[in-house]
Parts: structure tokens; C-alpha cells; sequence
């Protein structure tokens, strides 16, 4: 069985700071041992030193979309580059949707998702699914997939035609949850009002990437998360909120929260860090922040990072569903609809979480709390992710607290044309990462193979039965 241990950093988890060495064997995490120490001293194998750096766990990001079909085209990561695209960044698990097409059954729509992941991931990963088509038969199989380790289900209030469910069948599949142990994701925009905007704001002549976010509002935001939480309340489940990106949406979910409702919220870095301004870029540059939820004018973030600290939101995914500006973004040149929705980001969540800490919007334990730990056991994944802890898997990343970088698309790895953040200086970077004690990423060199990911059963989340 191979050994290594990990000396002289500090781990940090979401609970505590200690000057430990992480001793690993066959995979797994053994023990925690004082720095110097006969235990630490005596193991043999791979010594890595951590002097000066932090020792945290791999991140979890839960939200993101490899070769997802939207809108006539295809996201431009797969598996394949997405899952090394993470890598780089620090995260050694994710949680991608599967897609239940129309008229289809919930099991065909995984089996397409596992054919395009088996063989080619980097990292680990798992599976939530996307319900496009609630029905009796698609009932009956959350029972199924809930058994089979895929225990979150995605509902959509927005995009009429394409994945939107009403209330009535949102309520179906939260009742179902609720009794199978499930946990319903709710995509959370009034998709019907914003199509009348949307038809509106063209037949007005406005057709800028800056009105995507103009009529894609926040009250539509605010309105939609109010409703799914009622309808969750009235089922008797509980409820996880995606990308939510208004403060009055926001703050439906803490009031729901603070009555002792199971109510979780997720937010993403590009809500935490971009704004309208970016949206309005000139010469059509605005189509490279077209996601939706879209991103909100800057007063917005002082709230989002308010949640953040009072855990009103607890975990940041990415929603990483990369486009190229050349060929594909450019197919709402005329038209802001036509524009695929979605950004990229896997690789840059960590680094913006630690600039974050840096610049004191939340502690050191709650950035691995909101990155790792929290999305690990909201979605069945902890201790075994999300944590360092003896038998947790060992996905490790030693991490320079001191290192500068500037994030820009001739250095990310992630299969896109562009960087959201280009030419941003972050203090903070990624040194090492080991996912089930083998290296990935070694030093800056990457070392791994597609194929080393291997899929992920889910238990039910922690949190709420």
C-alpha cells in the first residue's frame, strides 16, 4: 500500500487550525500527528513538505455542467478537460447534472451522463439529476435513484419549453423527497414573466447582452424562491436553493431559515465578485458574463457576503458551464436571448474564496467550510470528502497562503476562450493536489490521468432528515 506523509504545514478544515502531519496510506487518511513526533517521524514512504503552507481538504464543488447541451450548442468543457480544469484549481470532487430528456426516463438520462464521464475524469464525481419531464413514472424512479446513490433532484421555475416544471409538479417531486430522503435543488426564476420581458425588451429594439440581466430581475428571483419555499414547506422537505444571486431572494431564504425551516442556499463566485458592469462591457464583451441566474448590480455582494458569514447561504459552487466567446457566445450577436447561458469557473473557486479570507470577508475554517465541507455533506459525500480526518479519502492540496498570481485565460486550463476574471492578481495558489492519496497536480506539473475519477454513490444529505 503506498504511504506518504504530509509534514510541517497547518491543516485547516472547517472546524479547526492545528500544526499536524497527515499521514496517508492505501488511499485514506490514517492519522493526524504532532509536527516531530516518533509516529510522524517513524512513517515511511512519500515525505512531502508543507513548511509555511496550509494542508486543506480538496474542494467539492457541487454545481457544475460538463458538455451540457444548451441551446444549439454544447459546453465547452467535458469531462475530460473540466475534471483537470478542477484539478489545477484545487478541487478533487464533483457533483455534475444529469439530464432527463423530455419524454425520457430518469435512468436513460444518467446512463447518457455516466457514458460521457466513465474513463475520463481526473478527479472524482458524481451525479445530481435534472428532472425536465415530472410525471408518475419519473415519480417512481427518484425512489430508484435515491437507492442507487443519486439523491438530489434539480426543478426548474424558469425556461418555459426546455426544463420548466409548475407548481404542481414541483410539489409532486418534493413530496417524493420527502418520503424517499432526496433533497429537491429549485433553479429559482419566474421563467414565465421573464419570457414576457425578454419578448418585450427585443420588440423594443434592446438587444445588448446587458439586458439579459435587465430582464431577468431580481423581484422574479425574489418571487420564485418565495414560492418554492412554500411549496417545500407545505411538501414536508427540504429544500437547497441554486446560485441564488439577489439579496431579495436572499432574504426569503434566511426568513425561512430563521422559522426553523430546512432551507439551504447556494451562491457562486461570479455573484461574489462581477456585476452588471461586467454585463455591459462594450462591443458585445458582455456576452461573456451571460449566465442566469444573471449577475446584479455591486450593492448586491455586501449581502451575498453577509449570508456567507451568517450561513443564510452555506456552500459556493461554480456553475461552471463554460462557452467560448468565438463561435459560441456569439450566437446572440443580435439577439442577447440567443446567447448560450453560462460561465466558467471550476478552477477558480478555491483562489477566490482564499483572496476572500485575505480580504477578510470570511475566516480561514469557514473557507473550507463553504468549499469543502458543507457541499460534501450536503450531498451525502462526508466524512469521506470535504474533510481530513482519519479515514477520510486522502484529497489533499497543499496550498501557498503567500504565492501571487493573476488569473487569465493563457494560463487556465479549463477549454474556453476566455477568463471571467482576466487579469485579476490573487494572493493565494495551489502547490500540490492529491485525490485519494495519488498526486495530480505535483508542484505546479500535473501528474495524473484521465480516468483516475471514479463515480460517486451519494448517502442523503446531513442536514436535513
Amino acid at each position: 500500500m503506498s504511504r506518504t506523509v504530509i509534514h510541517g504545514g497547518l491543516v485547516v478544515t472547517a472546524s479547526d487550525e492545528i500544526h499536524a502531519d497527515v499521514l496517508i496510506e492505501g488511499g485514506r487518511v490514517v492519522a493526524l500527528a504532532a509536527h516531530g513526533s516518533d509516529t510522524a517521524e517513524g512513517w515511511t514512504g512519500r515525505r512531502i513538505d508543507a513548511t509555511g503552507k496550509y494542508v486543506i481538504p480538496g474542494g467539492v464543488d457541487a454545481h457544475t455542467h460538463m458538455e451540457m447541451p444548451f441551446g444549439g450548442t454544447y459546453a465547452s468543457d467535458t469531462f475530460g478537460t473540466g475534471t483537470l480544469a478542477a484539478a489545477w484549481g484545487g478541487t478533487t470532487t464533483i457533483v455534475d447534472f444529469a439530464i432527463q430528456s423530455k419524454g425520457g426516463s430518469l435512468r436513460a438520462g444518467l446512463d447518457a451522463w455516466h457514458e460521457k464521464a466513465e474513463g475520463k475524469c481526473a478527479i472524482d464525481y458524481g451525479f445530481h439529476m435534472i428532472m425536465s419531464d415530472v410525471n408518475a413514472s419519473s415519480l417512481k424512479e427518484m425512489d430508484q435513484l435515491v437507492a442507487a446513490g443519486v439523491t438530489s433532484f434539480k426543478l426548474f421555475t424558469a425556461y418555459p419549453g426546455v426544463f420548466y416544471s409548475d407548481d404542481g409538479q414541483i410539489l409532486r417531486a418534493m413530496q417524493r423527497a420527502g418520503s424517499n430522503g432526496g433533497l429537491v435543488m429549485a433553479h429559482a426564476e419566474n421563467g414565465l414573466a421573464i419570457d414576457v420581458l425578454v419578448e418585450q425588451a427585443l420588440a423594443r429594439g434592446e438587444r445588448d447582452p446587458r439586458h439579459h440581466g435587465e430582464v431577468r430581475k431580481a423581484l422574479l428571483e425574489a418571487e420564485a424562491t418565495h414560492r418554492v419555499i412554500k411549496l417545500s414547506q407545505v411538501a414536508g422537505a427540504p429544500l437547497y436553493v441554486v446560485h441564488v444571486s439577489a439579496q431579495e431572494a436572499l432574504a426569503e431564504i434566511a426568513r425561512a431559515r430563521d422559522e426553523g425551516h430546512p432551507v439551504f442556499g447556494e451562491t457562486c463566485p461570479q455573484y461574489l465578485f462581477l456585476s452588471t458592469d461586467n454585463l455591459a462591457e462594450p462591443d458585445f464583451e458582455g456576452a461573456k458574463y451571460v449566465c442566469s441566474t444573471p449577475l446584479r448590480p455591486k450593492e448586491h455582494q455586501a449581502a451575498l457576503w453577509r449570508g456567507l458569514r451568517t450561513n443564510d447561504l452555506q456552500v459556493v459552487s461554480t456553475d461552471h458551464c463554460p462557452f467560448c466567446f468565438k463561435g459560441q457566445k456569439e450566437l446572440g450577436r443580435d439577439d442577447f436571448s440567443k446567447i448560450p447561458n453560462g460561465m466558467p469557473g471550476v478552477e477558480n473557486r478555491m483562489d477566490l474564496l482564499h483572496q476572500a479570507v485575505v480580504d477578510g470577508h470570511i475566516g480561514l475554517r469557514r473557507w473550507i467550510e463553504i468549499a469543502c465541507a458543507t457541499p460534501a455533506r450536503m450531498f451525502g459525500l462526508y466524512p469521506k470528502k470535504g474533510t481530513i480526518a482519519p479515514g477520510s479519502d486522502a484529497d489533499i492540496v497543499i496550498y501557498d497562503p503567500h504565492a501571487e498570481q493573476t488569473i487569465s485565460a493563457a494560463t487556465h486550463h479549463m477549454n474556453v476562450d476566455y477568463s471571467a476574471y482576466e487579469g485579476k492578481r490573487l494572493t493565494g495558489r495551489v502547490e500540490t493536489v492529491i485525490s485519494r492519496g495519488v498526486p495530480v497536480i505535483d508542484n505546479h506539473a500535473y501528474v495524473g490521468h484521465a480516468g483516475h475519477g471514479t463515480y460517486l454513490p451519494r448517502g442523503i444529505c446531513q442536514f436535513a432528515h
